[in-house]
């Protein structure tokens, strides 16, 4: 049981957001003011790892960050629209932030719920004293069972491996000492370079670190990546790997083998929905420069640029002009068969698609 739902999604727990959705159709006036249950915000633009796989190398690492201040301000403004989730992760690590705790803390007391994907390299002492407590979920990007595959995969020192394990071997502990609800998390991009070490992973994970989970995820090209040297991996012949890493499950910790994102990866694009029914409605990404975008899959492209958040508030970007014209956009003219593979609202889209278009069969049956 993949009982974070990692593998699907959580939008059908939000039946009068998806309803203000389904109502608005081609109607900006509707539209303008659905706004998004969740945010990805990047908090720095540099990172300490290259990555092989690394989605966004395209952006550069460039060393700009979010200034605090302005967050203060514009987080809870996020709060009152109805933001609430943040992830912080983005283009860059976002524990390079200097006032990374300081944004937790501020968002935290908005009311938003607060979430990081991070290499773990920094998550230390500090973070997890002041930091770990007012977070719902951390995932930490560990993409190899030994010090020497993370080496080559991370790009990075071998000594940063056993770094992050320490890390969030403490961060377990800390957790279980203060009686803290936060979830700790792994996740694992499948790589032909990784996939033998993907059974040690999860006994590091389970045994070792004190994890509550480890996610085994497929490789998704992304638009823009200079990387090409994962696109054409076949995953039917991992999933055997499945059984294997079931044989690590307990009642305290999961490994999510995510078999269904891997047989979508294979899947034509005809087999898909026709639009995409998520952007610009439910979500939404904050770069670490400011701007606003509608999908991770679109940054740097000035279609789905909504505005920056130095220069405007939250409110004025998301119903302004910019947006509007995506909305247009996005309805009318987007060819999803252009679109990333399995993006993040993938599983979103299937579920709106089948709300919008009554695809199932018989649906006044209930």
């Amino acid at each position: 049981m993949d009982k974070f739902l990692i593998d699907s999604h959580k939008l059908v727990y939000h039946p009068r957001r998806v309803a203000d959705l389904i109502e608005a159709g081609d109607d900006w006036n509707k539209a303008r003011a659905v706004y998004p249950i969740y945010l990805e915000l990047s908090p720095v633009g540099a990172c300490n790892h290259r990555c092989t796989f690394c989605a966004v190398d395209y952006i550069g690492y460039k060393a700009v960050m979010l200034d605090a201040d302005m967050l203060a301000v514009r987080i809870p403004e996020m709060a009152r629209l109805g933001v609430k989730s943040i992830m912080f992760a983005g283009e860059g690590e976002p524990l390079l932030h200097k006032k990374i705790n300081e944004i937790v803390g501020m968002t935290h007391a908005s009311g938003i719920d607060v979430a990081f994907t991070t290499n773990g390299v920094l998550l230390n002492e500090r973070f997890v004293e002041e930091s770990l407590g007012k977070t719902s979920w951390i995932k930490v990007s560990l993409n190899a069972g030994s010090a020497a595959s993370y080496a080559a995969i991370h790009q990075t020192r071998e000594r940063d491996f056993d770094r992050v394990v320490g890390n969030l071997r403490a961060a377990s502990a800390y957790r279980r000492e203060h009686g803290l609800a936060t979830t700790i998390g792994v996740q694992s991009v499948l790589l032909p370079e990784n996939a033998h070490e993907m059974v040690e992973l999860a006994r590091i994970c389970r045994d070792e670190i004190g994890a509550d989970y480890l996610v085994v995820k497929p490789y998704s090209q992304h638009l823009f990546s200079h990387t090409h040297q994962y696109e054409s991996v076949d995953y039917q012949g991992y999933m055997k790997l499945a059984d294997e890493l079931e044989a690590y499950n307990t009642d305290n910790f999961q490994v999510v083998f995510r078999s269904h994102t891997m047989r979508k990866y294979g899947e034509e694009a005809d087999a898909r929905y026709q639009k995409c029914h998520a952007t610009p409605f439910v979500w939404g990404y904050v770069m670490a420069d400011g701007r606003v975008y509608g999908c991770s899959a679109y940054l740097l492209d000035d279609r789905f640029d909504y505005g920056n958040l130095n220069e405007q508030g939250f409110q004025e970007i998301w119903e302004g002009d910019k947006r509007r014209e995506n909305f247009r956009y996005v309805r009318h003219e987007l060819n999803i068969k252009d679109c990333r593979r399995n993006c993040r609202m993938d599983e979103i889209n299937r579920y709106l698609d089948r709300l919008v278009n009554q695809t199932v069969p018989h649906i006044n049956f209930i």
